[in-house]
């Protein structure tokens, strides 16, 4: 069976959220606004990772952050590593693992996005083995 994992991500201020997006360097590639300036649907892409975004329809509470994490994530495989790390700081993001080699031989970082999506990126291929 084919299958493919897209993920999804509401936000209160979906258009500041796609701006921050294109500072870390995702294209939005699709964007749909409703009558009211909220986000009904848009799609950031970087490479071959995709983004579904919208504005939040409730009040949803992002997890706190406990130590280094939320407890769940987006985790975006990229090249530049600290590239990508001082451009979503430069934008607002938040720090929580500054770029770190890693005990399995690759570089990783987090951030947390001006809203508290928690971010990871890194040079680990999932599905790829140690």
């Amino acid at each position: 069976m084919d299958a493919g994992l897209y993920a999804y991500l509401s936000y209160r201020d979906a258009p500041a959220a796609l701006s921050w997006m294109e500072e870390v360097g995702f294209s939005i590639v699709l964007r749909q606004d409703g009558s009211a300036g909220e986000v009904v649907h848009a799609e950031a892409r970087m490479g071959d990772a995709v983004l579904m975004v919208s504005s939040a329809d409730a009040d949803y509470q992002q997890p706190a952050l406990i130590g280094r994490s939320t407890g769940g994530g987006l985790y975006l495989l990229v090249d530049d590593v600290d590239g990508f790390y001082r451009r979503a700081l430069a934008a607002g993001g938040i720090a929580v693992i500054a770029p770190e080699d890693t005990a399995w031989g690759t570089r990783r970082a987090r951030i947390l996005d001006p809203e508290g999506h928690e971010w990871s990126a890194g040079t680990y291929q999932p599905g790829s083995g140690w």
